[in-house]
């Protein structure tokens, strides 16, 4: 069994997709006005409108009621990415910060309020734990 995709139930499907190609550099491919995919080599981000809740299940899913969840994004210049998001992102959580597992950290929300985690593996540990070789 493998993951394939996290997905996020939202009432503007437009701006989601908006806000996470910006974050991400990656084009969304939109199957359907409804719903569309940010494809990675770990996994796809899947972005539906709350219109497609009654196909799953009626109440099953409600947008911009996450509490419990964080999407990890996993980047090459941790530095980099910190400036480029002070453009894109309007509520971060926090500042940098060097996590007890061994990741550079950012947490910040989407438009919806998603919590979202931008992070670099620094200690060995980690990033052996993600095949990442030191940068010096």
């Amino acid at each position: 069994m493998q993951l394939a995709a996290t997905r996020i139930i939202t009432d503007d499907v437009d701006g989601l997709v908006a806000f996470y190609e910006a974050v991400t550099g990656i084009t969304a491919e939109r199957l359907h006005p409804m719903f569309a995919e940010l494809r990675t080599v770990s996994g796809t981000l899947a972005i539906a409108s709350t219109a497609t809740v009654p196909l799953i299940g009626d109440d099953a899913a409600e947008a911009r009621a996450n509490r419990g969840v964080t999407l990890d994004f996993l980047v090459d210049d941790f530095d980099e990415t910190y400036s480029a998001l002070q453009d894109v992102i309007e509520v971060f959580v926090n500042e940098p910060t060097v996590m007890p597992w061994g990741n550079r950290s950012l947490l910040a929300r989407d438009p919806d309020g998603n919590l979202i985690n931008f992070f670099t593996p620094v200690s060995e540990s980690a990033r052996t734990r993600f095949a990442v070789a030191a940068h010096d």
